[in-house]
């Protein structure tokens, strides 16, 4: 049924929005048994929790396992654990607001600015040799290389090496979606050990010759009060620049075009007038966002819309049901690129409001643009398919022809 919000079912991931009409219709909070989680589907709901400091990403400042009610993850996840539970979007207040303002010294706007040149000039050539070679697999050739090799210049990785960041960042996002098997567990602890020691050779190699990277300026970032990161917060913060920095990057360009190409006549728009792109790319990032699902966890008692969710109860936000809510968007189940007044909540919002937004802005009207003048008629070469996860939504592949 087109209605029923099963995140595990091929047909749902391929068009969750009537279920999500359904579940705004019925309610502002639904317990849903298969996941333990309680279902946020309204934007003003889901706004309003994300800014909530009753709500965080963990409990762990807080209280033991034990006393949250939760059973501690398995020894054998250790590793990833220690990985993900080190970065900023699984922190909460005092560690997150100490690492957060040490990452801002080194992750200003003026390094994004100095940035730029180097995106636009990826951004053409990828674009160019995918024309020149006739179109082919969009996602892969141009949406998947660009961010990654931006957030590998940015933290100084050799070129020789950027390959390998890729397959690690997709092994540990597994983890990120409900319910994961224990075979993704296996795969996302390989890439965290694998990962962790190939920052760690990199980081005490910039501790001896330091450069103009994100790695050095991670190092040399301290606060009044002589605060530094520790070497296992540089770690875990590469790696979440790296895997936010790029997997929702990537999914917003191809979902991004495969919704302009089934849209011709606000893609013609956009063709015959480039200054469209940044109130585009926010629509698009509105329309069929790569997050669906964010998750907090409830540290003391709430109650949303007369429904009461003790503490110890997890709440999931549904960012593709909020992004198309009518009482946040006039015609919300429409594209409309030119849409002004657009408070998506793609980016996030409250204390973990995307750090690298400024960047993901860059790159996105960056190869938009750049595929906009080089392929002006471009099209479907086939209907894509979506992957299996629900959480970070993505095509396998978008095949185009220029």
């Amino acid at each position: 049924m087109a209605e029923t919000f099963d995140p595990w079912s091929p047909s749902f991931v391929a068009d969750p929005y009537a279920a999500y009409a359904a579940l705004r219709a019925r309610g502002r909070a639904h317990w849903y048994e298969p996941t333990r989680q309680w279902l946020i589907p309204h934007h003003a709901d889901v706004s309003a929790l994300l800014r909530d400091r009753r709500l965080g990403r963990t409990y762990l400042h807080r209280f033991t396992h034990e006393e949250f009610g939760r059973t501690p993850p398995p020894p054998g996840h250790e590793p990833f654990h220690v990985l993900n539970d080190h970065g900023l979007l699984d922190l909460e207040a005092p560690d997150h607001t100490r690492i957060r303002r040490l990452v801002s010294k080194a992750f200003t706007p003026r390094t994004v600015e100095q940035l730029a040149p180097t995106v636009r000039r990826l951004a053409a050539e990828l674009a160019g040799a995918f024309v020149a070679a006739g179109g082919g697999d969009l996602l892969s050739a141009v949406a998947e290389p660009l961010p990654v090799a931006v957030i590998a210049e940015m933290l100084g990785v050799p070129e020789s090496d950027r390959a390998l960041l890729r397959p690690w960042s997709a092994d540990i996002c597994g983890m990120y979606e409900l319910n994961p098997p224990e075979e993704t567990a296996r795969r996302a602890v390989r890439a965290s050990v694998e990962f962790s020691a190939y920052l760690r050779e990199l980081i005490a190699v910039r501790r001896k010759t330091p450069g103009q990277d994100l790695i050095s300026a991670l190092i040399a970032a301290h606060d009044e009060g002589g605060d530094r990161l520790s070497e296992q917060e540089m770690i875990s913060t590469c790696v979440l620049l790296l895997n936010a920095g790029h997997e929702a990057t990537v999914n917003t360009t191809a979902n991004g075009w495969r919704t302009l190409l089934r849209h011709p006549e606000q893609l013609a728009a956009l063709r015959a007038d480039h200054g469209l792109l940044p109130t585009a790319v926010e629509e698009l990032m509105r329309y069929d966002t790569p997050l669906q699902l964010f998750e907090r966890w409830v540290l003391d008692d709430i109650e949303v819309g007369g429904v009461a969710i003790p503490r110890g109860s997890e709440v999931a936000l549904l960012f593709g049901s909020a992004n198309r809510d009518p009482a946040a968007f006039d015609r919300p189940e429409e594209l409309v690129l030119t849409r002004s007044d657009n408070p998506h909540v793609s980016l996030g919002a409250g204390i973990h409001y995307c750090l690298g937004a400024p960047l993901a802005r860059l790159e996105l009207a960056s190869s938009f643009g750049e595929l906009l003048r080089r392929a002006p008629n471009m099209r479907l070469a086939e209907e894509p398919e979506w992957k299996p996860g629900f959480v970070i939504r993505g095509l396998r592949e978008l095949r185009v022809e220029v």
